[in-house]
């Protein structure tokens, strides 16, 4: 088989705020950006890599969702349990304070792990996870 990641989806509450984390402090290209408002599926990938993409999505929009469902996304949101993803880089200190001069959220500093990586963890404005892994 010849599968490929093409596009993964992470939540986002604030279209603006999303565009500017991706684009301005992570680097990333807008790709597409649809909707008006509240409502916006925006599409951003890093500019070397135009075959993978996220998408950032508005949370809980299918009309399979239920009331109760949407709160608890809400609630998983804001306490940022809901989205998260994993990215690498070559150079993680570099990445990590270009990251925290954006005045991104830090949820952990670059640390050697227990289990054979070297990361950092930023929360996104919707509360994503999104975890840096340094690529040996």
């Amino acid at each position: 088989m010849d599968i490929s990641i093409h596009m993964s989806t992470l939540p986002q509450d604030d279209p603006d705020a999303a565009v500017a984390f991706y684009r301005d402090i992570l680097g990333f290209e807008v790709r597409s950006d649809v909707g008006q408002g509240k409502m916006r599926w925006i599409t951003v990938g890093p500019a070397d890599q135009p075959g993978t993409s996220i998408l950032l999505a508005p949370p809980a929009v299918d009309p399979g969702v239920t009331e109760a469902e949407r709160r608890t996304i809400a609630e998983m949101m804001a306490k940022g349990t809901y989205g998260w993803i994993l990215l690498a880089t070559r150079n993680l200190d570099s990445t990590f304070e270009k990251i925290q001069a954006g005045d991104a959220e830090v949820v952990q500093e670059p640390t050697e792990q227990p289990y054979g990586v070297r990361d950092c963890a930023f929360r996104d404005p919707a509360g994503n996870l999104i975890r840096i892994q340094e690529l040996r």
